[in-house]
């Protein structure tokens, strides 16, 4: 868990335990939250054996919809940042042989992107 806190910072993190808490019924026996990043509503939770999307949708955010992707399933991914003046940036995330992106998400001012790319580079080639 060392060199994973040393990636991260504490930026844009969620609380690994709170996320267990609040995942309890989404994780499997011996599941354990890796790390976590906050995005307005959603998170991305990378566990020892997964990557989980967590993506509220709706007004009140009670729908939830749960995208599990086991690690050896992410075949590349990429980043795209902008310049100085927009903060957006853009993750894609291919899994198996797609030719498109099965994930795509726009990542507002805020968010470290750096430690996301380093968390995602750590499990997917690790």
């Amino acid at each position: 868990m060392g060199l994973i806190s040393g990636l991260l910072g504490n930026a844009s993190t969620v609380d690994n335990g709170k996320v267990e808490k609040e995942m309890a019924d989404v994780l499997v026996p011996n599941e354990t939250v890796e790390a976590a990043f906050q995005v307005i509503r959603d998170r991305f939770v990378f566990t020892n054996k997964r990557l989980i999307l967590v993506d509220k949708q709706g007004y009140t955010g009670k729908k939830v919809e749960f995208k599990s992707i086991p690690y050896k399933s992410i075949k590349y991914f990429s980043v795209e940042t902008a310049g100085r003046f927009d903060m957006d940036a853009e993750l894609k995330i291919w899994v198996s042989n797609r030719v498109e992106p099965t994930i795509s998400k726009t990542l507002k001012k805020g968010i470290d992107i750096v430690s996301l790319q380093k968390t995602l580079a750590y499990y997917v080639m690790g």
